[in-house]
Parts: structure tokens; sequence; C-alpha cells
């Protein structure tokens, strides 16, 4: 006898006992943390810790309590502090396990961190800054390692404004000039098969 069960519209068979499983799409729910002080101040973070403002803490609670009604089987989030901290408020209800990959850090801007971005209009990107393509493979890096570990699973995943983008640009196919902007404390939904 057969039977047939539907979960994310995919049918699992099930026969004699043994469980035959398709491959499921992974929901992920793609974050970019809440403001941080230097955020507000104009200046390039790239890789530091960055520091939520208040304002930020204000924009990760509203963002909590906005995906309260959504179960997550998993939280991962960028190694750098303004993502963990935005991450440790989505997370104070739900105590899911919280894996860090530097993978969802933000594009490494060498010798322009810590630089006020106004200052930097009309200025040639020095050789250290990390190139569009290496932030696009290390996206692509992303994605096979929820893949690898997160099968099936809906995903809640806080990154940053340019690695965001970078790994919807993957996803859908377009170029990261095609994807809007995600301003602090929002997120997009991506299904990755």
């Amino acid at each position: 006898m057969i039977f047939y069960l539907k979960i994310y519209n995919v049918p699992i068979m099930y026969y004699e006992e043994i469980f035959i499983f398709a491959s499921i799409m992974i929901t992920l729910y793609l974050v970019r943390h809440g403001e941080t002080e230097e955020n507000a101040a104009h200046i390039l973070q790239g890789q530091t810790p960055g520091h939520l403002s208040s304002l930020g803490r204000e924009q990760a609670e509203k963002l909590r309590d906005i995906l309260r009604p959504i179960f997550f089987d998993v939280l991962v989030s960028s190694d750098l502090k303004r993502c963990i901290d935005t991450a440790d408020i989505l997370n104070q209800e739900r105590k899911l396990p919280l894996h860090l990959t530097k993978l969802l850090r933000e594009r490494d801007w060498g010798s322009f961190t810590g630089r006020m971005i106004p200052t930097l209009q009309g200025i040639a990107f020095p050789e250290d800054v990390e190139t569009l393509d290496t932030l696009l493979e290390r996206s692509t890096k992303f994605i096979a390692y929820l893949k690898e570990h997160f099968d099936g699973m809906t995903v809640l995943a806080i990154g940053h404004g340019l690695v965001d983008r970078a790994i919807q640009s993957v996803v859908f196919g377009k170029p990261m000039k095609d994807i809007e902007r995600m301003g602090n404390a929002t997120y997009r939904i991506l299904e990755i098969k």
C-alpha cells in the first residue's frame, strides 16, 4: 500500500515502512543587521565588528515582533558583532542554536575600512578591496553551505547590506546592480532549490 503526504508541496512516498524523501527547498529569510553607530556616522565598516545604535536595537526588536509568527528551524549569522547582536535580539524568545559563519561577512573594504563614506566619492578603489567577483563567489559558497547543512529547512540568516545583495544576485541570477538595497533590520524571503 502506498500513501502520499504533502509537505511544502513535495510528495513524500511511504512504502512498507521505508521513507523516500525528495530534496526540499530551503526557505531563507535573509536579514540585514540593525543600524549601527557607524552606519549613522557614515563610516565604512566592512569587516569591523560594528556597534548597534539604540535605533538599531529598536529596529531589531520590531523585526522580532514581525517575524514572531514564523517558524524557523535554524538561525545563521555573520560572525561580526553587529549581526550577532541583531541575531540575539531576534532569537530572545526562540532560543534557536546560532550558527556563525564568515561567509556572511560584509565586503572587505581593505584600506577604505573605517573611513567616512562621503570622503570616498570619486576615488578609485585600492587593490586591497574585496572584488565583487570574490563577494559573489563567497555568496555562492554560502548557498552551498545552506544546501549541505539545512536542506528542507526554514532558515533565518543575518548578514550585511552588500553580502545580502550578492546572495540575492546569485539566487535570482541577476547582476547586483539590479538588486534593491536593503535597509537596516529588513528582510527578504528567498526560495533556494
